[in-house]
């Protein structure tokens, strides 16, 4: 896997049940380079705004992505997945995108 991509993966949902999901991959976790991810979900309502991202159609990055409906990037829902969890690659994120989530988050965590 690599940062930026937009992934399926299988992540654990609050029922304790594991569906492939869309994510987005964040960076590597030491020590043993698992992935930092976060959901990615077509339901728009779950924006927080301000802080998640919503990619839609319309965007000029949204084709590189290889979502197929509008979606929010959803910084609060991460996980940290082994490569055994990924079932395949959708796309990727413009670099500049990724730079924002990252910062975004980071600006969060140090609160």
């Amino acid at each position: 896997m690599k940062e930026g991509a937009v992934a399926l993966a299988r992540v654990q949902q609050a029922d304790g049940q594991f569906k492939l999901r869309p994510v987005l991959v964040l960076r590597p976790m030491p020590p043993h380079e698992d992935w930092l991810v976060c959901g990615i979900s077509s339901q728009l309502q779950q924006e927080v705004v301000g802080f998640d991202h919503v990619l839609a159609i319309g965007d000029p990055d949204f084709a590189l992505s290889g979502l197929k409906a509008s979606s929010v990037i959803r910084l609060g829902f991460l996980a940290t997945l082994p490569n055994s969890a990924f079932a395949g690659r959708l796309g990727a994120v413009a670099p500049h995108l990724l730079s924002l989530l990252r910062h975004r988050l980071a600006v969060h965590l140090d609160k």
